[in-house]
Parts: structure tokens; sequence; C-alpha cells
């Protein structure tokens, strides 16, 4: 499935397949502000469609599903708040596609990293081509912090020692080393993962729908009884997006330039 416009974000459905599709390719389908609005919105309308049994969201371009937020929209940033906002702006998108009252899948093709992690993980299930990179290599590139939702999903699907892996050593999985963590469902060849996520969406599609329905309720309940209180990691997020080193690092990034860390 490709988009059939010049949308960065393009809804397509597909008999009863609902297509979100990250149409940046040129920058790995970095997502702007304008794609995340469109991406909550477009998630609590599926949810409500009663034409739509699954949404499945894929990249465009073969190279990557979403490789992180676009970096450029952060050279604004010069307060705690604006960090603030930001993360808790993404909280509200990706939350909103992890409440999704239908099954979704991410279909990973090569990189999905930083915010295309978080959106991936969100996700019911993962299908990957081999050429997968996964990973939120922000200690290597821009100094920031996640919000502990996010890190919250990640341990969740990894647990402790490997989250530690992808967040402090900015280590980026492979297709194998996800499969046996637990973090994708299945590897697939790239000329056959698409074929392979429609099958899984029209089985889905024909189980029953309010089994379906409550049992990831069930599931999105005790995850998360077991998650810390939104909030909990504010004074986290101020220390990082307001040091030097974040700063100096956005702008070594967009200027593709050296950087050398302060710890300041």
């Amino acid at each position: 499935m490709e988009p059939k416009s010049t949308a960065e974000l393009e809804l397509i459905k597909d008999g009863r397949i609902a297509w979100l599709i990250f149409n940046r390719p040129q920058v790995r389908n970095a997502m702007t502000w304008g794609m995340y609005d469109t991406l909550e919105r477009h998630c609590h309308a599926l949810s409500e469609d009663p034409e739509v049994d699954v949404v499945v969201l894929r990249g465009s371009g073969g190279e990557a599903f979403v490789a992180g937020t676009d970096i450029k929209q952060f050279t604004g940033f010069e307060t705690a708040q604006h960090a603030l906002d930001y993360e808790h702006r993404i909280d509200a998108v990706v939350g909103a596609l992890e409440s999704l009252g239908k099954p979704t899948i991410a279909l990973l093709e090569g990189f999905c990293v930083g915010g295309g992690a978080a959106i991936a993980m969100a996700c019911d299930f993962r299908y990957c081509t081999p050429d997968l990179r996964f990973g939120v290599p922000i200690a290597k590139t821009l100094g920031n912090c996640v919000s502990i939702a996010n890190v919250s999903r990640l341990v969740d699907l990894v647990g402790a020692a490997r989250a530690k892996e992808v967040l402090m050593l900015a280590k980026l999985f492979g297709a194998d080393e996800a499969k046996q963590a637990g973090l994708v469902t299945e590897v697939v060849a790239a000329e056959e993962i698409e074929a392979e996520v429609r099958k899984v969406a029209e089985r889905l599609g024909g189980f029953a729908p309010l089994t379906l329905r409550a049992s990831k309720e069930e599931i999105s309940r005790v995850l998360a009884a077991r998650r810390p209180p939104a909030g909990s990691e504010e004074d986290l997020i101020a220390l990082c997006y307001t040091s030097r080193d974040f700063k100096s690092a956005v702008k070594a990034f967009v200027d593709k330039t050296p950087h050398a860390w302060r710890g300041e």
C-alpha cells in the first residue's frame, strides 16, 4: 500500500482495513507537529468508524517507518515549559493510538527510532523486515529524555535490562534481536511483508470485535496500573531539555557539525 497523495500522513481505507501512511520519505518520515496532530485525529475517528476493523501503520519509501520527530522543530525550544508541552503532546498522541479500540499493526521497514519507536510500541502487533533498526539513541544524538509513559512501554516490551541498552547505550536493535526480545511479532522478507500484514489484518477482521476490544482494554488496564503517574518525570525532562548540551546538540544536528557533550 503506497501513498496516493502528497499528504505527510495519509489515511487510505482498503476494504475494512485502514492504512495510515507516514509520507516524508526524503527525511525518513520524520514527524512534524502537523503529522502528530493528524495521527491523533485519525486515531479518534477510526476508533469509532464502523467500516474499519483493523488499522495498519507504515512508512513510505521502504527506508524507514518513522525516524523520530523532525529535529528542526526543536530549534525554538527555550524553556522547560516548551519541553513539558512537547512531551505531554507526544503522550496524548501515542496514548490515542494505544487506546484505539481496534487492533493496530505496525509494519516496520528499516529505521524505527525515537518518536517512531514510541508509535510502534503503542501498536498491538509489530511486523518487521530484516533490515529493522529499532531504538531511541538520544544519549548520543540530542541529549534529551523521553516521557515516563514511553519508558514504561519499552520496559513492558523488552524488560529493564534491554531498556537500559536502548536508552543508555543508544543501542539499535536489529530484526532478529527484536524478535528474540518480544519487541516484534514476526520478521518477514521485504517483498512479502505487506501481504503477510494484510493476511493478519484480515484474520483479525474475522474474529469477534467485542472480544478483541475487551481483551485489548483489559491488557491496557493491567499495564496502566503498573505505570508511574503521569508527570512524575517532569524534573528530568526539564533538566535535559533546558541544558546547554541539548541546545548545542540540536544546532549541531541541524548544521551537520561535530558536537561534544559537556554535562551542563
